[in-house]
């Protein structure tokens, strides 16, 4: 109900459940301020064109628009660019949500040699890693996102449906 989520939501037009989902996990501070849920905006509405810092991301950032938008994408981007396993993914997804300097510096190692082994450049790489970095200073995990959302909508469609009994209730 606040005034900034009432403004996204009436900027982006949300067609489906799948919007909600994504625009609770931007609306967080860090997206804001960053510029990515005008981003997102942009792309839904097909203001300007979405595009991927490498081809593999296309399949794994096309549901949302090219912006990082959920934990689950900075699994599989290591997965799929640096060749990380799934548990070596959750690892990074977890250092990177508690910012843990350590395990970040090594991480980042990694990455950026397994994006070499697989035809990344480095320079490219590190770009790649910079920006899932910044992604995680307010990541979501999609499950959690989904539940919020969908909690929102029902809660919604009362209030504006069934006016009385929500109040009531």
């Amino acid at each position: 109900e606040s005034s900034g989520m009432r403004d996204i939501l009436r900027k982006s037009k949300p067609q489906r459940l799948d919007d909600l989902i994504a625009l609770n996990a931007l609306y967080r501070p860090g997206p804001l301020r960053s510029g990515m849920v005008d981003t997102w905006i942009a792309g839904k509405l097909g203001r300007t064109e979405v595009k991927y810092e490498l081809p593999q991301l296309e399949p794994i950032l096309a549901d949302t628009y090219g912006v990082i938008t959920y934990q689950e994408q900075v699994m599989h981007i290591s997965n799929v660019v640096a060749g990380f396993t799934l548990g070596e993914a959750d690892v990074l997804r977890k250092a990177m949500g508690k910012k843990n300097p350590e395990v970040m510096a090594k991480m980042r190692g990694k990455f950026v040699e397994g994006a070499k082994k697989l035809g990344t450049n480095e320079k490219k790489a590190t770009h790649l890693f910079d920006l899932m970095e910044h992604f995680a200073g307010y990541g979501f995990n999609k499950s959690h996102s989904t539940a919020y959302a969908f909690l929102a909508y029902q809660t919604a469609y009362l209030k504006a449906n069934y006016p009385w009994h929500f109040a009531a209730a």
